[in-house]
């Protein structure tokens, strides 16, 4: 397994999602539900942080490797879920969005492994849509997790809700995208075997 840079700042990341769904369950701490929404705000977002950085310093510094790149997008659907997870707990996400949205990673991962044992992985590389949908879900966990009005006038509630519906139709239309552009390796493989 590599060690460098990059790396660390994505184990450091899959090690603050504890974190993330700590705090509001360790009667310990003392914080209120507020406090505590605060605390687990500040905590996703510096792990979404390093998402981006780990990333700019691997392709900087030319330290990708393919641990990296499983690494990466595991510890992101970890941080993710995590946080969706807490989030129905607290009432605050409707159960069928977290499971459109926990259950569109699963399939399109299932679905990227097995492209790319095929080697046709650059048919369901990320699309410009993918990243839309992630943009908005990465804004509204944090929102939700804090859950009040930000700065006097932003209600995170009722904004980060809207931008979650959103990223659930985008991660439907997504996954739709995706399944479209493989479809016809998955017929071919089809074909290819009962021809076989």
């Amino acid at each position: 397994m590599p060690f460098n840079i990059p790396i660390l700042l994505t184990w450091l990341r899959v090690a603050l999602i504890p974190l993330v769904v700590g705090v509001f369950y360790v009667p310990e701490i003392g914080l209120s539900r507020y406090e505590q929404g605060i605390a687990s705000t500040i905590i996703f977002v510096v792990a979404a942080a390093t998402d981006w950085f780990d990333g700019f310093l691997a392709r900087r510094w030319d330290q990708t490797s393919a641990f990296g790149a499983f690494l990466d997008p595991v510890a992101d659907k970890l941080m993710v879920t995590g946080a969706l997870l807490v989030l129905v707990h607290l009432d605050r996400v409707h159960p069928i969005t977290a499971f459109i949205i926990i259950g569109r990673e699963i399939a399109i991962s299932a679905l990227r492994e097995w492209m790319a044992q095929i080697g046709a992985s650059k048919s369901v590389a990320v699309s410009s849509l993918g990243k839309i949908k992630t943009t908005a879900q990465m804004i509204a966990i944090p929102m939700l997790l804090f859950y009040g009005d930000l700065f006097g006038f932003i209600d995170t509630q009722v904004l980060g809700k809207w931008l979650l519906l959103i990223a659930a139709v985008l991660t439907v239309w997504s996954m739709l995208y995706y399944l479209q552009k493989a479809w016809p390796l998955i017929k071919k493989v089809q074909e290819s075997k009962s021809g076989a």
